[in-house]
């Protein structure tokens, strides 16, 4: 027998939080002006608010591979294979856009927001290997939408949702709250979100002490990585 890996309730998991705590990292961050100056000064003027929106977002980023795992499962080798690869591919490079983001940031509190604005403008364009992943974070979207559909994983509605994803801006401290950043978000939720209801549902309860451990790991985990 073998078994899939990372697993019917990681992956259900992330097919549900995975867009939702994408869409609450954005509308926490609603009303800010969506390109650097405006989040550097959204930050400076409540850091505790952006810091919560720029976490809640690369955690639902983190939370997706699972998902794309998942729905690449469900359909036929070929389209939606390749579309996993690129997103995934896309899903790195956002996650390290997310790290200077938190960098950013941090230059607020230390330089003052004048000072971190003027360092975020001189370096906003500097060379780093993830450059190359930007056309999978454009493209990786619409190639496993047509995948899921090819494959049967997904209705022509909800494949249509799911490329929609690809509208979502990338690159460093985006806001991504114009009108067709919300509609991209609520297209990934509506194409994955029932899917992982379904995947979460389709077997047995776990048991009671794996759920315990598993939420307990949360809080020591993060407690353990601050000492560090």
């Amino acid at each position: 027998m073998t078994t899939e890996i990372p697993g019917r309730w990681i992956e259900g998991t992330g097919l549900v939080l995975g867009p939702l705590l994408l869409a609450g990292g954005v509308l926490t961050r609603m009303g800010d002006d969506d390109f650097f100056p405006g989040q550097l000064a959204a930050y400076a003027a409540q850091p505790g608010r952006l810091a919560l929106s720029y976490g809640l977002y690369a955690a639902g980023l983190v939370l997706l591979w699972p998902a794309v795992t998942a729905l690449a499962r469900r359909a036929r080798p070929g389209w939606a294979q390749w579309g996993a690869t690129l997103v995934l591919l896309g899903l790195f490079g956002r996650v390290f856009h997310a790290g200077v983001s938190h960098l950013a940031f941090q230059l607020v509190d230390a330089l003052g927001p004048a000072a971190a604005q003027r360092v975020v403008a001189d370096t906003y364009g500097a060379f780093h290997v993830f450059k190359a992943v930007n056309v999978c974070i454009m493209a990786g979207w619409i190639v496993l939408a047509v995948g899921a559909y090819r494959g049967g994983a997904l209705g022509l509605f909800r494949s249509v949702c799911l490329g929609l994803a690809a509208g979502l801006p990338l690159g460093v401290l985006k806001g991504s709250t114009d009108p067709a950043s919300l509609v991209a978000l609520a297209g990934l939720a509506i194409a994955l979100v029932p899917l992982g209801v379904t995947v979460l549902k389709d077997g047995p309860a776990p048991r009671w002490w794996a759920v315990g451990l598993a939420v307990a790991c949360v809080p020591v985990a993060f407690l353990l990585g601050l000492t560090g």
